[in-house]
């Protein structure tokens, strides 16, 4: 009987591993392709010569072509990814302690609209968004792709479901000592909050990361080009080279997963909240 439960104990890990590597090895074979010497990018499942020609390539231009801006690219994602995460988050926190712990006239309304958003098509107000934004002047600025993003109503669901949980004694208490709501949000709330904030942070950033089509409408110039758009442009160029574009999805996902990586105890505790 014990030999028959390991088996089946062998038998499920063995699907599992074959399952996951299904799953990672496209990234894997990316990987090694960006590595690869160029005679064999390609040309063989797994290659056997490697070199870092492809990286070398890229952040230099390449032979008689335009140079691409990668570095700048890069840091203007992070500025934009960075910035735009972090107003998702303080307007997510602010906005949900208001709906889960202060009482207002119409917060159902309010509740009930913030839903409806949720599955109301975003596409739909890409061309009004725009046009706000060159009437303001913003176009072709960090501004003009930040703001936009600068809200997020799944973070505010996310918190005010978990703001709701958070026993209101606490609040109370700090209201008798003084403590003014901002003072109980920042203070209180978030230290308690620290699980289900790094899945929403992880989340909310990995979105705008990997954001497209309006950092694509919004941006002309190239020093304003984030790592999503350049990357996108690569087809007409370096088209023919297949290495340098592997080299530059990697460079696209690598920040990724350091951070998935370094909050990754926090994400399974917030993951494990966020499911009961």
């Amino acid at each position: 009987m014990g030999g028959a439960k390991k088996s089946k104990l062998l038998f499920r890990y063995l699907i599992a591993v074959v399952l996951l590597l299904i799953m990672i090895f496209p990234y894997i074979y990316m990987v090694l392709n960006s590595f690869a010497d160029w005679d064999q990018v390609d040309k063989k499942l797994i290659p056997t010569a490697y070199s870092l020609k492809s990286y070398e390539w890229l952040l230099g231009g390449g032979e008689a072509l335009i140079p691409r801006p990668w570095i700048n690219a890069f840091v203007n994602s992070f500025i934009v990814s960075g910035a735009s995460t972090f107003l998702m988050m303080l307007t997510g926190i602010m906005v949900a302690y208001s709906l889960a712990k202060m009482p207002f006239k119409g917060k159902d309304t309010v509740n009930n609209f913030i839903l409806f958003q949720m599955f109301f098509p975003a596409i739909i107000l890409l061309i009004p968004t725009f046009l706000i934004i060159q009437r303001m002047g913003l176009y072709d600025t960090y501004w003009g792709m930040i703001l936009p993003k600068a809200l997020s109503l799944w973070a505010i669901f996310m918190y005010t479901n978990f703001f709701k949980a958070i026993p209101d004694t606490f609040i109370e208490s700090a209201r008798l000592d003084g403590a003014s709501d901002f003072q109980i949000m920042y203070k209180i709330v978030l230290p308690m909050s620290k699980s289900i904030t790094t899945v929403i942070f992880l989340f909310l950033f990995m979105e705008r990361w990997t954001e497209l089509l309006w950092d694509m409408l919004v941006v002309n110039s190239d020093d304003m080009l984030t790592l999503n758009v350049l990357l996108s442009q690569m087809f007409g160029p370096y088209g023919g080279y297949p290495g340098p574009m592997y080299a530059a999805s990697v460079l696209l996902t690598l920040p990724i997963i350091i951070i998935f990586l370094f909050f990754a105890k926090k994400f399974q505790e917030g993951m494990q909240f966020s499911l009961k």
